[in-house]
């Protein structure tokens, strides 16, 4: 037998699983590809732009610049992380080019998550770069801003939404990074400038069960309907506003290291970039000759979105269709899911705040997909406590709740059971249409009635604390 050590809660959960189970461990299952200098090669790319002028020659005397930075969701906050790096070399440039200093802004771009404090950009940015925008030239976007920038629809009828500052600058900068998502392949690139700058309303042009519950959803794959979207609204928001925005993108490793970093137009960057980003990101498990029967995984309380992602029901159901959506190309179809996890109830209100209203209304509802088209789930989304709160109390808008309960249903549809073990309150992952056990060794007992006896385990027990993580295939679906 195999001993493996789970994710569970604030602590870890030691479980025993046959020899034939394979288990997904950085360091033992996959590596990263060699790291590369981050100063050196940000400079370089930096100097060698992609089918676009050098900073340095975009800018001027007179000229407007904003830096837009992913949140504190991802990319890391180590002394050599690419915005760390890289935002002040951005900055010299631009004044070197003739820029002022009073005419460069930097905007957090959040999208739907909660506002990040003065202190959660010391963390990441560190004191030198905030300290010289701070108070008036650092910002979060705000996605329900009077002002806010509405370009109407693309061509594939999605709802464009811009921030306006941004819109209305001379230069507009992406610092971005190129990982792993299910949210469309790879973050970074365009899905950066359309999430993380837009509206409720246009981020609902995608992040809903029309795009999430499709096949071409799963598995982290670059060509997907959700793609075709993100590129769509992208390429919109630049025709609208007569900008082509500066992309520069690291490819990040498990640990938030620098593998690569590419600088240019956006669509030539993602050309570049999403290649390596695909060896590092996508595994092929040798083995795993065929594809696994369950997929088993330990949660830790809290992770990428906040505290309480583990304990709080829809998060919860969140952090299992994603796992889902990474590990597909190893499952058969109709596997089945075992997640270990806390599940207690709490909702983490301080950030969460509509999240126990959407629970609730969820649980009037026959299915994920009837509630989220639902009056309820449209009055919640815009109720005016919950977005001023967005805006004004560091918390999450309360759309995000929508698109959490229906990335929560992807494995309703695709997977024969899913098990919640370990839950606290085991109400509340009832709620979310789970089956609850009260052990792993039971819920590996009532699953061969869905996959047969003996089935084949696949095991990510650290998915979500072990950094940055992967899409696995097995060797049959290569």
């Amino acid at each position: 037998m195999k001993q493996v050590q789970l994710d569970y809660g604030l602590t870890k959960m030691s479980v025993e699983l046959p020899d034939t189970s394979v288990v997904v461990r950085y360091g033992e299952t996959y590596e990263d590809p060699p790291k590369v200098d981050p100063v050196a090669t940000t400079r370089a790319a930096l100097d060698a732009p992609l089918e676009m002028p050098t900073p340095k020659e975009l800018a001027g005397p007179g000229k407007t610049a904003a830096i837009v930075f992913p949140d504190r969701v991802k990319g890391g906050a180590h002394r050599l992380a690419h915005r760390r790096v890289c935002i002040p070399m951005i900055v010299e440039d631009l004044l070197a080019g003739g820029c002022r200093l009073e005419d460069i802004t930097l905007v957090c771009a959040q999208g739907l998550h909660r506002r990040n404090t003065y202190e959660e950009w010391l963390w990441y940015l560190g004191p030198e770069i905030v300290n010289t925008f701070w108070p008036d030239r650092i910002f979060n976007h705000d996605a329900e801003a009077p002002d806010l920038l509405d370009l109407g629809e693309d061509d594939m009828g999605n709802s464009v939404q811009t921030n306006r500052h941004v819109a209305n600058v001379d230069i507009p900068v992406l610092v971005g990074h190129c990982a792993a998502n299910p949210y469309g392949g790879y973050s970074g690139g365009y899905k950066m400038m359309v999430t993380g700058l837009a509206g409720w309303r246009s981020i609902a042009s995608h992040h809903t069960p029309k795009t999430m519950l499709r096949k071409d959803w799963l598995g982290g794959g670059a060509t997907s309907h959700m793609r075709d979207q993100f590129k769509s609204i992208g390429e919109a928001i630049e025709k609208g506003t007569g900008k082509a925005f500066f992309t520069i993108d690291a490819v990040l490793g498990q640990k938030g290291d620098i593998l690569d970093v590419k600088a240019g137009a956006t669509a030539a960057v993602e050309k570049v970039t999403w290649p390596l980003a695909s060896r590092r990101s996508n595994i092929v498990l040798d083995e795993l000759s065929e594809p696994a029967d369950v997929l088993l995984i330990g949660m830790p309380r809290d992770f990428h979105y906040g505290p309480g992602m583990g304990t709080n029901p829809i998060l919860m159901s969140l952090g299992i269709g994603v796992q889902f959506s990474r590990c597909f190309k190893a499952l058969r179809p109709g596997a089945a899911i075992i997640a270990l996890t806390w599940c207690d109830g709490w909702f983490n209100a301080g950030w969460f705040p509509s999240y126990e209203e959407t629970y609730n209304a969820l649980q009037n509802y026959a299915t994920q997909d009837e509630f989220l088209a639902s009056e309820d789930a449209l009055r919640i989304s815009t109720d005016n406590e919950y977005c001023f709160s967005y805006s004004n109390r560091y918390t999450y808008h309360p759309f995000h709740a929508m698109s959490m309960t229906a990335g929560g249903g992807i494995p309703l549809k695709w997977c024969s059971e899913v098990y919640v073990v370990g839950a606290q309150k085991p109400g509340f992952a009832r709620g979310m249409g789970y089956r609850t056990m009260a052990s792993i060794e039971d819920a590996l007992k009532d699953v061969e009635r869905h996959v047969g006896k003996n089935p084949r385990i696949l095991c990510t027990p650290e998915c979500y604390s072990g950094g940055m993580a992967v899409n696995v295939a097995c060797r049959e679906g290569a």
